[in-house]
């Protein structure tokens, strides 16, 4: 099983930018679609991006389309979201996942479809 070290998080002001890594090991990345997901204290744990296998597409929140991006360096074996124009509504814990095939509906997924998690890590986003 593939296991998955999230950082980068911290806290930034509206309009500023956050790169969060997730580092894997265990397992290479190559073989996985890779996704982020993000929980508030007493919410489900919600869909931002997801990134196919090497070739595939990248799939989008609409609520984070145009303003993050998802990427990863197989060379590092680390997976990436840039976020940028940062908003208050996008506090949150930020978790990275990896499945091999995480079933999907119309480009979205549920957290269920993933089986392998990182710890989080805290994204505060203050106005």
């Amino acid at each position: 099983q593939v296991l998955l070290v999230e950082s980068g998080g911290g806290l930034v002001q509206a309009g500023g930018s956050l790169r969060l890594s997730c580092t894997a090991s265990g397992r290479t990345i190559s073989s996985y679609i890779m996704g982020w997901f993000r929980q508030a204290p007493g919410k489900e744990r919600e869909f931002v991006a997801v990134d196919s296998r090497d070739g595939g597409r990248s799939y989008y929140a609409d609520s984070v389309k145009d303003r993050f991006g998802i990427s990863r360096d197989k060379a590092k074996n680390t997976l990436y979201l840039q976020m940028n124009n940062l908003k208050p509504e996008d506090t949150d814990v930020y978790y990275c996942a990896a499945d091999l095939d995480p079933p999907h509906f119309g480009g979205s997924w549920s957290s269920s479809s993933f089986g392998s998690w990182g710890q989080g890590t805290q994204v505060t986003v203050s106005s």
